[in-house]
């Protein structure tokens, strides 16, 4: 799931930036298509992503649930980022530039250490909604790539002793145990009213 997040930060940050700082005819549009994966029920696209999955015989692979979750994961990123980038002076950019300084040192140098809170924040936050994502997770993983909610529901499925039903109470204690450390490091980082606020605008767009 790390690989989840890398990829979602190296798209979704560029991705964030353009919405920040562009203004272009239909960027409302383009935003709203962009959170159309978290505004919607995981399974109304889940269903096709699966058989598109199979057809091309990735299903119940790893790959598999590496590109499903992404579908999600990296809208997410653009939701929890965008605020970030919006609240940096533009000028500070501008000024660079007229300096000399490239694209790629403006945000190496300059952009970057500031967006590290933002960066943070939506790793752990991604980190946490693809553990817990079931729906996807479920319908194109297999026993060598699932993750640890889907395990958990596997082992229940098939418990059949007092030792199946001890051990998957044990997964599930620590299961939450760690999503309330990561959910508790990403509260350092970030407002949650800021994402709901982020959120109802975009819907109401």
């Amino acid at each position: 799931m790390v690989v989840v997040v890398i990829i979602s930060i190296v798209i979704g940050v560029p991705a964030s930036y353009l919405l920040a700082r562009s203004d272009f005819p239909g960027k409302r549009l383009v935003t709203v298509l962009f959170l159309l994966p978290i505004l919607i029920p995981p399974i109304t696209f889940g269903i096709p992503l699966a058989t598109t999955m199979y057809k091309f015989g990735l299903g119940r692979t790893l790959l598999a649930v590496i590109l499903v979750n992404l579908v999600p994961s990296i809208p997410f990123v653009i939701i929890t980022m965008t605020p970030f980038i919006e609240q940096i002076n533009p000028s500070i950019e501008n000024a660079a530039r007229m300096c000399g300084a490239s694209m790629r040192q403006v945000f190496t140098r300059i952009l970057a250490p500031l967006l590290i809170p933002g960066i943070l924040a939506a790793g752990i936050l991604v980190l946490v909604r693809t553990v817990g994502m079931f729906d996807l997770t479920f319908l194109v993983s297999g026993p060598q790539s699932d993750t640890l909610v889907v395990a958990i529901y596997r082992a229940m499925t098939a418990a059949g002793g007092g030792e199946s039903r001890q051990l998957i109470s044990a997964m599930g204690v620590v299961y939450t145990a760690i999503m309330l450390i990561i959910l508790v490091i990403a509260l350092r980082f970030i407002n949650p009213t800021q994402l709901v606020a982020q959120v109802k605008e975009s819907r109401e767009d």
